[in-house]
């Protein structure tokens, strides 16, 4: 009888390694390697052999293919769909990840209710709270469709398979995926081997009896997906679903998706009776921006969607060394560039102060089209100036050099736009304004702008 076998993985990429090291060949991380023990004849070494003395595949010129066009379930929710692509693709693996009480077991129970009222069969796999917990969050929910959701309360991995195998559902929802559990290897849950055996189980029964799987995943402290990288390589899509659990909005994004495009986002509102589409959150936004020193409203695109939404920040001194930078809603290294570009180029020198920038509304922006938004709030607050236009915010856009000159963003005209509909008829832009020394002269107020033509 052949013995088992000991393998060390890596908890932060999944690479697999006969010997203990302290750092990881893969990824290069220190003390991430885990000892898992493997069952006889299911290590990697013995399957790529028995691939490779399996023989030579023709290959098939792609010309030779007809695409085939793929029928998609809709979830009854807009938002999501867009996300997705158009819906949920039969046989397709959907990752979701979020932080705990974002929202997603609210979210996945608001599609299946929709799609089991559209009369698709469906299932929930509940491996982390029991059946009478699920009915409570049901309960919430608007409508009895969600209370008609057949739910099982399994955490080992046969089970639900042999349960998909019987049922035959078409849409199918396992919250969480760290949570199941295979008896065939020694392992905790939440391991490196037990996350990839389970969802390599679990695409295998998805993608032969097509079965549209949305499997809700852990992050980690840093707001990444929790397991092994290889999990994220095997599912079709991965939904980021982001928020502040103090705040009622929160956006779902596609950072994967092999049957749409990456650049959609959708909006919710959370409520008590669960999650709503925001359909137009540019004007929600907008009616509640300040005209305070230190706010500027900024004409940001998420996906083919523009969005306008209100930046702030706020400058004081500092009685530490180094000086505090904080920031949510926006990369931390793209402040740094702000700053140093703000203190070379505008003559404003903040390094003796504390700098706090936030997005309002708990939305995260990705794009080096928010850096004007940035400067000119940074500047605001530090020359306790309003940026207004009249009665209403000023709103602007563009990318920040590192010579201080402002270069194009995508969608301009569109940007400019979404803010006309909200009558924000000031926008400063790279079109009109080159550079940021032109752009705060014209944002700030005339004395303001003296001193620093000066």
């Amino acid at each position: 009888m052949p013995r088992a076998r000991s393998v060390f993985v890596c908890s932060a990429c999944g690479h697999q390694n006969p010997r203990w090291e302290g750092r990881c060949p893969g990824c290069a991380e220190w003390n991430t390697l885990v000892e898992e023990a493997r069952p006889p004849g299911s290590s990697e070494w013995s399957r790529a052999a028995r691939e490779t003395a399996a023989g030579a595949v023709k290959p098939i010129v792609l010309g030779d293919l007809e695409a085939a066009e793929h029928r998609r379930l809709s979830t009854g929710i807009g938002e999501l769909d867009t996300v997705l692509g158009g819906g949920l693709v039969p046989g397709s693996l959907v990752l979701i990840g979020g932080a705990p009480g974002i929202g997603k077991s609210t979210l996945t129970t608001m599609a299946l209710a929709n799609l089991l009222g559209a009369g698709k069969r469906a299932l929930y796999v509940s491996a982390e709270e029991s059946a009478a917990q699920v009915r409570m969050r049901a309960e919430r929910l608007n409508g009895s469709a969600a209370l008609r959701i057949p739910v099982i309360a399994e955490t080992g991995l046969h089970a639900v398979l042999a349960t998909l195998e019987q049922e035959r559902p078409e849409v199918c929802v396992i919250d969480s995926v760290q949570a199941l559990h295979s008896t065939d290897l020694t392992s905790a849950a939440g391991s490196v081997a037990q996350v990839r055996e389970v969802a390599g189980e679990v695409m295998r029964v998805a993608k032969s009896r097509e079965i549209a799987v949305l499997l809700v995943g852990h992050v980690t402290k840093e707001g990444s997906l929790a397991g092994p990288r290889v999990l994220e390589h095997l599912v079709d899509c991965v939904l980021h679903f982001e928020g502040e659990r103090e705040r009622t909005y929160r956006t779902v994004r596609a950072v994967k998706n092999r049957f749409g495009s990456t650049n959609e986002v959708g909006v919710f509102e959370m409520r008590d009776d669960g999650l709503v589409e925001v359909l137009d959150a540019s004007a929600r936004f907008v009616a509640e921006a300040t005209r305070a020193p230190g706010s500027v409203v900024l004409c940001a695109m998420e996906g083919s969607r523009p969005l306008l939404v209100e930046t702030q920040a706020l400058v004081s001194p500092s009685e530490l060394v180094p000086p505090r930078r904080v920031v949510a809603g926006l990369d931390r290294n793209r402040l740094a560039l702000v700053l140093a570009v703000l203190g070379r180029h505008a003559g404003i020198g903040l390094g003796a102060s504390d700098v706090f920038v936030n997005v309002v509304g708990g939305v995260r922006v990705d794009e080096p089209g928010a850096d004007l938004a940035v400067a000119l709030a940074v500047a605001s607050a530090a020359r306790h100036v309003a940026l207004t236009s009249g009665e209403r915010p000023l709103a602007c856009f563009g990318e920040l050099g590192l010579t201080g000159e402002l270069r194009t963003v995508s969608h301009a005209e569109r940007r400019i736009a979404e803010a006309g509909k909200f009558g924000l008829t000031q926008v400063i832009e790279p079109a009109e304004h080159p550079t940021l020394r032109s752009a705060m002269q014209a944002a700030l107020a005339p004395e303001r702008s003296a001193k620093l033509a000066a």
